[in-house]
């Protein structure tokens, strides 16, 4: 359990997940070679394949129990048993709160139209409902009706803007590219610092190609800008961070050495 917990000031963070997707390096980067995947053997398996992860992270911070994403729920999903191995009961999640509305951040919302975490409020960036909510784009994405509007049409959604207080510990960030209304959530609690990257980065090989953007972006520009700014701020000041789409369990720091940037997990 030690593993997956962690303490910033009073906030105390647990990693859980909802499985360990393969898939080809090039296919995730059109824009990378092989050979630069070479760099970082430690990603690939015998068949040349990266293993990501459907990360979440449960936040207890001044009595309220946060869960930032829902996984991805697919036929092997594990996000709620994993929950409940590490101590987490569903029905005492205070609040719900989405990075974005990926599908593989919203997908334990319902099953068979019932909240999972039945006592929580659900925050959703606004932003972000206001792009999945137009009709062109809705139209091409089915789980946004199955998985998000019921929170709404249910009356236990809430709109929020970047700068939100979800505790006067968590406050959420504007970091958008991966999706227009994409947040972090920044963590300061008894003098430290902790910070949710959501999907600013999704491989641990952006640390020193932050150039790097998976085909998932939005806005590959804009996301790239974002993860440049991000990165650089999180490496000076030597913040401890959450990176839901990092090895497990996804909690470390991004280091320089060797006149290059590099994640060490912990």
């Amino acid at each position: 359990m030690q593993k997956y917990s962690i303490s910033i000031g009073s906030a105390e963070l647990i990693s859980v997940s909802d499985g360990f997707p393969r898939s080809s390096p090039i296919e995730s980067f059109p824009n990378t070679s092989i050979d630069q995947w070479q760099e970082f053997p430690d990603l690939l398996d015998k068949n040349q394949q990266i293993t990501s992860r459907y990360g979440s992270v449960v936040i207890r911070s001044q009595e309220k129990l946060i869960l930032v994403d829902t996984g991805l729920q697919a036929d092997d999903g594990v996000l709620l048993d994993d929950m409940m191995r590490k101590g987490v009961d569903c029905s005492q999640i205070d609040v719900v709160v989405f990075t974005h509305l990926h599908p593989d951040h919203v997908g334990w919302n319902l099953t068979n139209d019932k909240p999972n975490f039945p006592n929580a409020r659900y925050l959703v960036p606004k932003a972000d409902w206001s792009y999945w909510t137009e009709p062109t784009i809705l139209a091409k994405s089915g789980y946004i009706d199955s998985q998000v509007i019921p929170l709404d049409e249910l009356g236990i959604m809430d709109l929020i803007d970047p700068g939100y207080l979800i505790t006067d510990e968590l406050t959420t960030i504007s970091t958008p590219g991966h999706t227009p209304g994409h947040i972090s959530i920044a963590i300061q609690s008894q003098g430290e610092r902790g910070y949710v990257l959501g999907d600013v980065a999704h491989s641990t090989a952006q640390a020193h190609y932050t150039d790097w953007s998976p085909v998932y972006d939005v806005d590959q520009d804009i996301s790239r800008r974002t993860r440049h700014e991000v990165l650089d701020m999180l490496e000076a000041e030597s913040i401890l961070v959450s990176a839901g789409h990092f090895p497990d369990p996804g909690f470390g720091r991004f280091l320089r050495g060797a006149s290059r940037r590099y994640w060490q997990g912990i």
